[in-house]
């Protein structure tokens, strides 16, 4: 299991948290596009000849940002009994009612869980990084820092709140239990295949488990096809793959973090045929970032989120204020690519768009130089 990623996300929320840093992760800002973009086949595109020697950072935009469910109005066996993750051990608790549900994460994972499942409608109040299309209208519950506000999750009247301990305090969401409303909290690993549990989890709190085989399938499906995609048009000699890593970056809160092995930043990297150099160096989880680490693992290329690039002032502004990322390769470069931060880490049912969208703008930036 990937239980440090989860304290990585609860590392980063405390950071924010104490700086008042309010809003400064994932923000509401309004829902994604619902247009989908035609886009060619990765195996169509002008990929770069090397992608190592490209110069100019580039944004990762996925074609089509809405959520297709796998049924439409799932069959439901009520009352379901499911085991709940609760911090002081596993608890068994009873689901009678799912007509009026909160779904909320750090990630926004477990909403886009349930509306991919066919259970949409249910939703009432949602966590501040859910902003795909259809999302618009649903109240959101969290705030800067992703805490959560008893008082505005009772004010919706749910009948079960869905989560997984990354947005709190969480003894206060466990209190809403003693004001009749069921908790369930799930595992929601930052992986693939936690992303297809997840389904399945989510599933069995529905009542509704064919449906959540479903959605798993389709997630698995969906991202061993689009990593034999990548595959094709990806370096494939050791020596020629890219060598990437994540920075997660706040810098009104002055919080800069290297994510390491089980943050879910490794599987991006290994899904988009790259080096994950945190991996290589031995990180694990999430790791304040310091000059020296930066200049032993001399990324080629760095992934970070798109409002963190922002709040440092850009790769100009990163790089100013951090000279020792200018050293590496990425900052000699400037090869940052960037990618809205309610997606780039939100394994779910677009665990394969993500991939896609990266591979495009690590691969096959825009620019005419791209074709190089």
């Amino acid at each position: 299991m990937r239980r440090l990623a989860r304290a990585a996300a609860l590392v980063v929320a405390a950071a924010l948290a104490l700086t008042g840093c309010a809003g400064a992760v994932a923000a509401p800002v309004a829902s994604e596009d619902t247009s989908a973009t035609v886009q060619v086949p990765l195996s169509e595109l002008d990929v770069l000849a090397d992608p190592r020697s490209y110069v100019g950072e580039s944004t990762a935009v996925m074609a089509d940002a809405r959520i297709e469910p796998v049924a439409s109005d799932p069959a439901q066996e009520l009352p379901a009994t499911v085991l709940s993750r609760d911090a002081g051990g596993d608890a068994t608790v009873e689901v009678v009612d799912t007509s009026r549900v909160v779904a909320m994460d750090l990630a926004g994972s477990i909403a886009a869980t349930v509306w991919g499942l066919g259970f949409g409608g249910t939703l009432v109040g949602i966590d501040q990084s859910t902003t795909f299309p259809g999302t618009e209208d649903i109240p959101v519950v969290t705030s800067g820092g992703h805490t959560v506000n008893a008082e505005s999750v009772i004010a919706l009247a749910p009948t079960l709140v869905i989560t997984d301990g990354t947005i709190g305090p969480r003894d206060v969401v466990e209190q809403l239990r003693d004001v009749g409303i069921t908790v369930v909290f799930v595992e929601n690993d930052a992986s693939f295949e936690g992303a297809e549990q997840l389904a399945r989890d989510v599933a069995a709190v529905y009542g509704a488990p064919e449906a959540g085989e479903l959605l798993a399938q389709r997630v698995a499906d969906e991202v061993q096809a689009k990593i034999a995609e990548i595959a094709q048009i990806a370096p494939r000699a050791q020596g020629e793959k890219l060598r990437m890593m994540f920075l997660y970056l706040r810098g009104s809160a002055g919080v800069y973090y290297l994510f390491g092995e089980e943050s879910g930043a490794d599987q991006l990297i290994e899904g988009l045929g790259g080096v994950d150099v945190a991996g290589e160096l031995g990180w694990a989880g999430m790791k304040p970032m310091t000059d020296e680490a930066m200049v032993a693992a001399d990324p080629d290329l760095v992934l970070v989120m798109t409002h963190g690039i922002e709040s440092v002032g850009g790769v100009d502004g990163l790089l100013a204020d951090k000279p020792a990322i200018a050293l590496t390769k990425a900052g000699e470069h400037r090869r940052f690519v960037d990618m809205d931060d309610g997606q780039i880490l939100s394994f779910g049912p677009r665990s394969a768009l993500v991939l896609d969208a990266l591979a495009r703008a690590v691969y096959a930036p825009e620019g005419p130089e791209a074709a190089s």
